[in-house]
């Protein structure tokens, strides 16, 4: 009978924390490259996420999602329809979280998007802030 109720306990602590988990705002972030770093190429650029889980692109299940790196975007791409797939919007739907990208000397900008089984953003997208780095010659 008390392996049974530490079992019950052990179960309801576990369904707690992941409640608590997917409670918590979804973010994503880029972990590095930081904001203003010079670095060269090619550029390794590691991938955060918290409050959502990380799901291979076609597997659909609730609360998660894969990342999208957005390079040297003016502006975010439409939030109602898949997310293009080409040389600014690069798709890691093998739910990678870091890339390695060759990028030109001069300034860029890297930002993360999170999309569902289908490439869509979510309703409420998340999206990281934006950085911008400086790969050196």
């Amino acid at each position: 009978m008390q392996l049974t109720l530490r079992a019950v306990t052990g179960f309801i602590l576990l369904a707690s924390l992941t409640l608590a988990a997917h409670a918590q705002e979804p973010e994503v972030y880029i972990i590095s490259p930081a904001h203003g770093e010079t670095v060269t190429s090619p550029v390794t650029v590691k991938f955060g996420l918290k409050g959502l889980g990380v799901a291979p692109a076609g597997i659909e299940r609730d609360g998660t999602g894969h990342h999208h790196l957005l390079i040297d975007l003016d502006k975010l791409p439409a939030m109602d329809k898949p997310i293009p797939a080409d040389d600014q919007h690069v798709h890691f739907g093998g739910g990678q979280t870091e890339t390695t990208v060759e990028l030109e000397p001069g300034e860029h900008t890297l930002q993360l998007l999170v999309g569902d089984h289908l490439h869509r953003p979510h309703d409420e997208p998340v999206v990281s802030e934006k950085i911008a780095i400086t790969v050196s010659e």
